[in-house]
């Protein structure tokens, strides 16, 4: 991108990159974070050259900020690797390679680094709100306690957030499934995730039943066809021809249930999910819901620094 002279038009280039960053995180939020640390020492001590540890120092001081910032951990705090500064904010324009390991940071951010200090936390609280929602309050018990009180808010509640994304999908999959089996005396644990192209993951049962969940809409017989040979990959003969492989689906046509069906694999959709939340009559059982949620979500976006 070709830069104009202003300070706005410069200011602009950072934020769009850091934009970027947030777009490509993962389960961690990491490169703006890196650059939160570097621009906030630029406006400190005026510091523009870091050696491999000082750039991972300030990294470190500025996940520590944003923990207090947003007052949770969640979606923060990944490990940090020497490949950073070396490969991946070169190319975000953040940093210069120089000899002996050696680091700058460029002009832009250095000259927009008043502005990024205060942008970049609130862009990151944007970012992680739209992605995790309310689910970062869900680790207080007094929160857990209010959500679950009403049963229509708490329906609400797990019909906005199971539709956010593939990691939501399945983890309230699993939370409303877990205690509605409880109930029967049935255990369930969320146990490995699958290949990430087909955003799954596998529960396995303490009676031989194991459930797939994926967030797809299935309306056709090619679709259903190929889960159904990933499913014989997966799964030992035996298990499908006992029809203990339960499919849980975003949406799926009742011919093709019932196509499913006859091939030994039952399917629930989102709609039977939100039907068995519905059932939640006891306000305890809605906050173990919640707090299964809050668990699993530590799993995948808890800080590991």
């Amino acid at each position: 991108m070709r830069l104009r002279e202003s300070v706005m038009s410069v200011e602009d280039y950072c934020k769009q990159n850091i934009q970027q960053m947030l777009k490509r995180s993962q389960t961690k939020v990491i490169f703006p974070i890196i650059t939160l640390g570097l621009v906030q020492r630029y406006v400190d001590d005026n510091k523009l050259l870091f050696s491999d540890a000082e750039v991972r120092e300030a990294y470190l001081a500025a996940v520590h900020h944003m923990k207090n910032y947003l007052g949770h951990d969640l979606h923060v705090g990944g490990r940090y690797y020497d490949a950073y500064p070396s490969r991946n904010l070169p190319k975000y324009g953040v940093l210069r390679v120089l000899p002996d390991r050696e680091y700058e940071l460029l002009p832009p951010y250095s000259e927009s680094a008043r502005a990024l200090v205060s942008w970049i936390p609130k862009k990151i609280e944007e970012h992680i709100t739209d992605r995790l929602g309310t689910v970062p309050q869900l680790g207080d018990r007094s929160s857990r306690a209010r959500f679950s009180a009403n049963g229509s808010e708490f329906l609400d509640l797990v019909s906005e957030h199971i539709d956010k994304n593939a990691t939501n999908f399945e983890i309230f999959s699993f939370a409303v499934i877990k205690i509605h089996l409880e109930k029967f005396a049935c255990r369930v644990y969320r146990d490995t995730r699958t290949s990430a192209h087909d955003s799954g993951v596998d529960m396995s049962t303490n009676f031989g039943v194991v459930y797939q969940i994926k967030k797809l809409k299935v309306y056709n017989k090619a679709t259903a066809d190929s889960i159904y040979a990933e499913l014989k990959v997966n799964f030992d003969r035996e298990r499908l021809s006992d029809g203990n492989v339960i499919l849980v689906i975003d949406d799926i046509s009742k011919e093709i249930k019932d196509y499913l069906i006859d091939l030994k694999v039952q399917s629930l959709s989102k709609s039977d999910l939100l039907k068995l939340a519905r059932q939640f009559e006891d306000v305890e059982d809605r906050e173990k819901v919640l707090r299964i949620v809050y668990e699993e979500f530590r799993r995948e976006y808890s800080s590991v620094v």
